[in-house]
């Protein structure tokens, strides 16, 4: 009498469990990699050994073709300071951070310090560390 098996191994491999994983994590490193600096301009800002830390209230940012960023929104130079003066406008100490990049002439950096100068806020320029 012959006694047969009712169950055989099946040769295939369910991938199904195995791509529910794969999808899950490059849904999680998508999201974790726009978290890491959403609205930073791609700058290079020129070297220096003295850093300080600071939390400033408004961001210039000025690129190699001498277009001004605030708080990285396009702004047309003539409209920056009434947008400053805005946005500084109830802050307890106003300060600004000039983000020039290094081929940018000292003549657009001064224009923005000098709209720094007549509202009394305090400017930052920002470097990256040697």
């Amino acid at each position: 009498m012959a006694i047969k098996r009712s169950r055989k191994a099946n040769p295939n491999f369910n991938m199904s469990s195995m791509t529910d994983i794969v999808f899950l994590l490059l849904i999680f490193f998508m999201v974790t990699s726009t978290l890491i600096n959403p609205n930073a301009l791609k700058l290079l800002l020129p070297k220096s050994t003295n850093q300080i830390s600071s939390q400033p209230t408004a961001v210039v940012s000025i690129d190699k073709g001498h277009t001004f960023y605030l708080n990285t929104k396009v702004t047309p130079f003539s409209q920056l300071e009434s947008k400053i003066v805005e946005l500084l406008k109830n802050s307890d100490k106003p300060c600004i951070s000039i983000e020039a990049e290094k081929s940018v002439s000292i003549e657009q950096v001064v224009r923005v310090m000098n709209i720094a100068k007549t509202n009394n806020y305090k400017t930052i320029l920002a470097t990256s560390p040697e």
